[in-house]
């Protein structure tokens, strides 16, 4: 910034030419500046001075003749011969013979510098946005520019470009004053941030209010002298605006769509919109959305909107005439089927009540009147081409219209949430289909059986982890005897569905071919590594498929229970007389990894123990200690006594949080024994004639039983049995009669060797026999023991018959 005026008397080089055009007078700057004494150009012609293609001549004549100054760029010889452009400011004198010139004259650059510094003064002082006042050291106005006066709401003839005298102090705003005064104390810069509130006195969010940096410092003469105070004012309002709507939008991305929960992201949007942009919102979505349905893209007409949110600076929400989950009931011709119908927005910065009464609607225009209303504002609810609802806002607090800024915010912030709307709904609709496909994998009711009692309980996931793979299933197996089954397979998901329905399929089929446990296990497992590869060629690329699972075989006649786990917790048995106990069983590895074994563990039972056998999650649930999980499924099992159902209320309550982040299922079994009258076994010779033995001594075993409507049927099972027995294997036959829902007939024998079904000739003397005992029976079949097999054939009892 130039110091000083290179045109002032002091500074400039001065010349004072005659009427004649002859140098008069010669000053010390000018020496300097063109390198001529004065002794050389006093009296000289000042035109000697010019270069020879100047000649200002002409405009100096002018001048002269209308008495006006004149300014330009003339360019003079130096006393070296060079040449040197100044700028020059010429003035005509009156004098007694005629006018003189009075000259003074700067290097160009300086001259230039100072326009340059000048035209920065001007442009700060009247056309920057920077209020300015210049007070006197008693605080009245010297000089305000136009900025200040607006900004203040001064006199607008303060604002004129004049240094006319000043009003009084009372005109001096209190803000002014007061820094104006603590800059003359001090001595020092005073800036500080003021918040302007708006004429109505309110000091709401958003109810634009001004905010200003002020800032006042000392005036001081050369001397060090104070002269006043310069104060400035800058309004930031609209920047401010702009940063908490940019906070605003930063805000709405980090609350809106934490979950993939619905009805959760609609009311993070609310939340996001009241206070800060509206005093109500109300969010209303299709049936189809909160139904997780299918939706048409585009506009929309027709359709049931109901609410799904809606938000209010009062608590009491009065003006949600809605209730949450009910139908809106929004006429055809109102602002929100006019959006929707159209896919754009609808502003009313002013609110025209016969809008609303028109559209039909005279319960909301009473209750917009009632509050106030005098904005409105709705926005479609639109992800990827499809309209998924409206969102309404209305001020009455808030004294300031909704306006295009407002718009283009609220949009974004709709569009935002709409992203986690529409995946919330497409989350929940997988959710849903996933669900509906394992409760139809799950086992719809569980059949009665004489060996156990039992009950269940399957808990799904919440939907932010999705619907998990665990089932349970209780088989009936050859024998009276029972298996109970809970497995878990890795993952959430429609995939992790469909695997559970396969390996239940799987378990239920080699459960039919009585295998004992850890067999069974070791073929699920290789069905599973199938099903890992058949996955990962289908899909180009890895995928992991895995299971736990536990496998238990309960026999009523011997009071054993056989069990085999794949990486499952171990089964829970509570006694009638002694504590609950977590049984040692082999850890068997998860089903997947292949290529270890399983091992059967058994275990003694009394009549009346109960078994549970559950998912992880049960123990696991709430993120707390397994061990502390274990804790409370024993005190939760401490009274087998109780009812099945309490017991499964039981554990539920105590294991159990309200939302559990994974799947839960257990099955709880109280055991039975079979009493000895209800069986009855027989050793039987290999000969011929222990047939007929046979046959005579299952006639009296029935008749005891009061069987004989079936003594015909059963006596020809067991004699074509034991033919086969004697016929085709060696070693002990034994006879085995259990009289429990049915009558079970059982051969033993020592052979491996599996009969098979066959349709014999006309032309065969033999090979009938199975044949007529699959027609007679209800079911037969074969089973290995580590001994050699058990053919078994059941038949139904007789109606009048006990069970």
């Amino acid at each position: 910034m130039h110091q000083g005026d290179p045109f002032g008397i002091t500074s400039a080089a001065v010349a004072l030419v005659d009427v004649h055009g002859l140098i008069r007078h010669w000053s010390r700057t000018a020496e300097d500046l063109l390198g001529y004494p004065a002794s050389r150009v006093l009296g000289r012609a000042a035109a000697s001075l010019l270069t020879s293609k100047d000649s200002p001549a002409s405009a100096l004549a002018a001048a002269q003749r209308t008495g006006d100054g004149w300014e330009g760029l003339v360019t003079l010889r130096h006393c070296a011969g060079h040449p040197v452009d100044l700028a020059v400011r010429a003035c005509p004198l009156r004098a007694e013979h005629g006018s003189v010139w009075l000259a003074v004259a700067c290097g160009v650059e300086d001259s230039h510098q100072w326009e340059l510094d000048q035209a920065v003064v001007r442009g700060l002082l009247e056309e920057s946005p920077i209020g300015i006042a210049v007070l006197d050291s008693d605080l009245r106005f010297q000089w305000v520019n136009k900025v200040l006066v607006a900004m203040e709401g001064l006199p607008v003839h303060l604002g004129a470009h004049s240094t006319s005298t000043a009003p009084g102090p009372e005109q001096v705003p209190s803000a002014v004053d007061w820094q104006a005064r603590q800059a003359l104390s001090s001595g020092r810069v005073t800036p500080a941030v003021e918040h302007v509130p708006p004429a109505h006195g309110r000091s709401r969010r958003n109810s634009h209010g001004h905010l200003r940096l002020r800032s006042s410092f000392p005036l001081k003469d050369l001397d060090g002298k104070s002269l006043g105070v310069c104060h400035t004012a800058v309004d930031f309002t609209a920047q401010d605006r702009a940063r908490e709507r940019l906070a605003l939008v930063n805000e709405a991305a980090q609350r809106i769509g934490t979950t993939l929960d619905l009805d959760r992201t609609v009311r993070e949007l609310a939340e996001v919109v009241v206070p800060q942009l509206a005093d109500f919102v109300a969010i209303d979505l299709f049936q189809g959305v909160l139904g997780a349905g299918d939706l048409a893209p585009g506009p929309v007409t027709g359709g049931t909107l109901r609410r799904a949110a809606h938000l209010s600076i009062h608590e009491e929400q009065p003006e949600a005439i809605v209730p949450v989950g009910e139908p809106t009931g929004y006429p055809a011709q109102s602002p929100q089927q006019r959006c929707l119908a159209t896919g754009r927005p609808i502003l009313d910065p002013v609110l025209d009540p016969t809008t609303w009464w028109l559209a039909g609607d005279p319960r909301r225009l009473s209750r917009l009147v009632r509050l106030g209303v005098h904005t409105h504002l709705v926005v479609p609810l639109r992800a990827r081409g499809t309209t998924m609802g409206v969102v309404t806002l209305l001020r009455w607090e808030n004294p300031n219209p909704f306006d295009e800024d407002d718009l283009l915010l609220v949009e974004e912030l709709v569009a935002r949430a709409a992203v986690c709307v529409d995946n919330a709904r497409r989350f929940l609709r997988e959710h849903n289909a996933a669900l509906a496909l394992q409760t139809s994998l799950l086992p719809p009711d569980l059949p009665e059986h004489c060996a156990v009692d039992v009950a269940y309980r399957y808990l799904p996931t919440d939907a932010e982890a999705g619907v998990g793979g665990d089932w349970f299933d209780v088989i009936p197996l050859s024998g009276a005897r029972v298996a109970l089954v809970v497995g878990d397979v890795v993952g959430h998901g429609i995939h992790a569905a469909a695997s559970m329905g396969r390996l239940r399929a799987a378990v239920q089929t080699l459960a039919d071919l009585d295998l004992p446990p850890d067999e069974l296990l070791a073929h699920v497992d290789d069905l599973v590594l199938r099903l890992a590869d058949e996955a990962e060629a289908a899909t180009d690329g890895p995928i992991v498929i895995g299971a736990t699972c536990v496998y238990a075989v309960y026999d009523p006649i011997s009071r054993r229970l056989t069990v085999a786990r794949a990486g499952h917790p171990t089964p829970a048995i509570a006694r009638l007389s002694e504590p609950v106990e977590l049984p040692d069983i082999p850890a068997g590895p998860p089903l997947g990894l292949g290529g270890l074994p399983f091992e059967s563990a058994e275990i003694e039972l009394e009549e009346g123990s109960v078994v549970a056998l559950y998912t992880d999650g049960l123990i696991e649930a709430s993120d707390r200690d397994v061990d502390i999980g274990f804790e409370r499924l024993c005190f939760a099992l401490a009274h087998p006594d109780r009812p099945l159902e309490e017991i499964c209320d039981t554990m539920v309550r105590i294991l159990l949080p309200d939302h559990p982040h994974d799947d839960v299922a257990f099955l709880v079994a109280r055991t039975r024994a079979l009493a000895p009258d209800r069986v009855a076994s027989w050793e039987v010779p290999a000969e011929a004639r222990a047939v007929h033995d046979a046959r005579d001594n299952t006639a009296r075993q029935l008749a005891a039983w009061g069987l004989q409507d079936i003594a015909f049927t059963t006596e020809l099972i067991v004699s074509e049995l034991i033919t086969n027995a004697i016929t085709h294997a060696g070693g002990p036959i034994s006879l085995r009669l259990i009289h429990e829902r049915c009558l079970i007939c059982e051969v033993s024998d020592a052979s491996n060797t599996s009969p098979h079904l066959r349709r014999a000739r006309n032309t065969d003397e033999g090979g009938r026999g199975l044949f007529l005992v699959a027609q007679i029976a209800q079911r037969w079949g074969t089973r290995y023991t580590e001994t050699g097999k058990t053919i078994w054939a059941e038949q139904q009892l007789p109606t009048d018959a006990g069970g």
